[in-house]
């Protein structure tokens, strides 16, 4: 398997899209919006990274990070998410190399820290952990993780991009 990641195209976008809800389809914490959220933040300018991963020439995998707002004040926050594999590619390290090359992007333009909404199981092995006083108002809390890139932690409520409420 050779993967590479770089960032999305205007000629992406279907596939992305597709991508996206083939990902999220069979997951019963989706909202199964999720392609539309990728859609809005792209149209509203705030997707602040997206990268895709490719074999060859097919499109494997992808994901956004977008800015967050904390009730606190604190600046210099994104949210990752959605990211996505095709369900037939789960478990082949593509999700991995996505994680890596956005969160090295994200610390490359200067961003304070991530947070995302995902298993803790699989996303502290990339540094994530949930932390106290930091919450996402609505969700289990065991579930809302943050990385920070060198500096404190924020505590409040974290509130993601409007875009997230797209629904088509």
């Amino acid at each position: 398997m050779n993967i590479s990641v770089r960032n999305e195209r205007v000629d992406d976008i279907e596939t992305i899209s597709r991508l996206t809800e083939a990902a999220f389809r069979s997951e019963g914490h989706s909202s199964h919006t999720e392609q539309f959220i990728v859609n809005a933040l792209r149209r509203s300018g705030g997707l602040t990274i997206s990268l895709v991963a490719e074999e060859g020439d097919a499109i494997v995998g992808h994901v956004a990070i977008s800015p967050v707002t904390l009730s606190s004040g604190a600046m210099g926050w994104y949210g990752l998410g959605p990211i996505s594999v095709w369900p037939e590619r789960h478990g082949q390290g593509i999700g991995s190399a996505l994680m890596r090359a956005a969160l090295a992007e994200l610390q490359r333009l200067g961003g304070a820290g991530c947070v995302l909404l995902g298993d803790p199981g699989y996303y502290q092995r990339f540094g994530f952990d949930v932390r106290p006083g930091l919450e996402l108002p609505g969700v289990p809390p065991e579930y809302f993780q943050a990385l920070s890139f060198g500096g404190e932690f924020p505590t409040g409520s974290v509130s993601y991009h409007k875009a997230f409420d797209a629904t088509e």
